[in-house]
């Protein structure tokens, strides 16, 4: 976990947020306007759900990886809580709408074939959230799958858009967990945006709930 670090005037300044455990909070520091910090929250939280009432909420995603990491199949599971075993490969793209409550869902799934990594960057400009898969148990492809999330997030275009990285297959014996996936992929590295990682499993639908609640959560985070 990253902390945010304390300036003079007492607040702190949110910076990455790593999450290396199943968490909904990130680290906040306040000083002596703690107390009217807590009623903005509050009527934060109540005028969101009076938003949600009467307003239905939409967000961009794109999904994007190495090839076989799952993507696919994430999408299927968090559209019709249904696994398939047998998914057909993405080529080129797909583009799918899922409503979740009054949130509508906008994700692209992009193909990781090398010969579609060039249409990353195209396809993340712009969106509420980019969401990162990665083949948490074939450790032969985490350097590449490293290399692949920071040259893309080096890109000027992508600048602050948050990123969302998912270690898939933690079913799998001798799938990595969250910390160390952030050692591995150098997540720490990354400091011009908020940036969450979360261990799941697509078949046994581990932490998909979270990982879905994350998503509904960043659906403000471009009209912000």
């Amino acid at each position: 976990m990253v902390l945010p670090e304390r300036d003079e005037n007492h607040f702190a300044k949110p910076v990455t947020r790593l999450h290396p455990f199943k968490s909904y909070d990130c680290w906040l520091l306040v000083g002596p306007g703690e107390e009217s910090l807590s009623m903005f929250s509050l009527f934060n939280r109540l005028l969101d759900w009076i938003r949600s009432l009467f307003w239905k909420e939409e967000m961009e995603l794109t999904l994007v990886g190495l090839q076989s990491s799952g993507k696919t199949t994430f999408v299927n599971v968090i559209a019709s809580g249904h696994f398939n075993e047998d998914m057909i490969p993405t080529v080129g793209f797909n583009m799918r709408k899922i409503s979740k409550g009054n949130v509508t869902i906008k994700l692209w799934d992009i193909g990781g074939q090398p010969r579609f990594r060039t249409m990353w960057e195209r396809y993340c400009r712009g969106v509420n959230a980019i969401v990162y898969m990665v083949d948490a148990a074939d450790q032969e492809k985490i350097e590449a799958s490293r290399n692949e999330l920071h040259n893309l997030l080096d890109k000027p275009q992508l600048h602050g858009i948050p990123v969302l990285v998912l270690g898939n297959k933690k079913d799998l014996a001798g799938a990595l967990d969250e910390r160390d996936l952030i050692a591995k992929l150098n997540l720490s590295a990354i400091q011009d945006r908020e940036i969450c990682c979360y261990s799941i499993s697509c078949k046994e639908k581990y932490n998909i709930d979270i990982t879905l609640q994350w998503l509904i959560q960043h659906s403000k985070s471009r009209r912000n």
